[in-house]
Parts: C-alpha cells; sequence; structure tokens
C-alpha cells in the first residue's frame, strides 16, 4: 500500500480502489451462503437424524414386541426375564425368586439376538 504524506496527514494511494470495492455489492455471495446452508442441513439430516430417528423406531417396535419369557438388558445393566408386561412397565425376574418392576424405556437390549440400543 502507498502512503501520500501531505502537511502531516497520512493519505492513501489506494483510497479510491477500495471505495470502489465497497460501492459494488457481491454478486456471487448470496447464493453460496443459502447453498452452504441447505447443504449442512441436508448433511446433519442424512448423518445424525435420519439414523438417530430409526434407531428410535427400532428400540420402540422391540420393547412394544416384548412377552413373558423374553430376556432382556436393563439401562443399569440388569439382565432378567419378563415375568409380566404391562402398558408402561415390566415385571422382570433377574434370580430365583427375584423380581423388580421396570419402566419399559429403561430395558435397552435383547441378550440373545445382540439388539441394544446404541
Amino acid at each position: 500500500m502507498n502512503l501520500l504524506f501531505i502537511d502531516g496527514e497520512v493519505v492513501e494511494a489506494a483510497q479510491e480502489v477500495v471505495e470502489t470495492a465497497a460501492a459494488q455489492p457481491a454478486t456471487g455471495s448470496s447464493w453460496s451462503f443459502w447453498i452452504m446452508i441447505v447443504a449442512m442441513i441436508a448433511i446433519m439430516y442424512f448423518f445424525m437424524w435420519r439414523p438417530e430417528s430409526k434407531r428410535r423406531k427400532q428400540m420402540e417396535a422391540f420393547r412394544n414386541g416384548l412377552k413373558k419369557g423374553d430376556k432382556i438388558i436393563t439401562a443399569g445393566g440388569i439382565y432378567g426375564t419378563v415375568k409380566e408386561v404391562q402398558p408402561t412397565s415390566l415385571l422382570i425376574e433377574v434370580d430365583s425368586n427375584v423380581t423388580l418392576r421396570i419402566a419399559k424405556e429403561m430395558v435397552v437390549g435383547d441378550p440373545t439376538n445382540g439388539i441394544q440400543q446404541q
């Protein structure tokens, strides 16, 4: 950048170039901005939201399909066998004559089929 010194003041020689560049709007930048936003949303959908939705539906179907005698794993790591199924809870047997009532949402897997929540 060339500087001119006139009467103790600093005057930039490129001031005219800067003013003309600032006066002209950038034409392609608004389209590229929107394309990047749409691309980021599409990437988030295909790599985050869609797989999570599929996993959630699979676990919901697994929990709704539980029946007496199924082996399960709870979120706390307790292995058990389903003794009774209620709409929102399960009665599981974890050892002989030891039963627990748990919420259906706490069932995270089936040790026999390898279905587990990630």
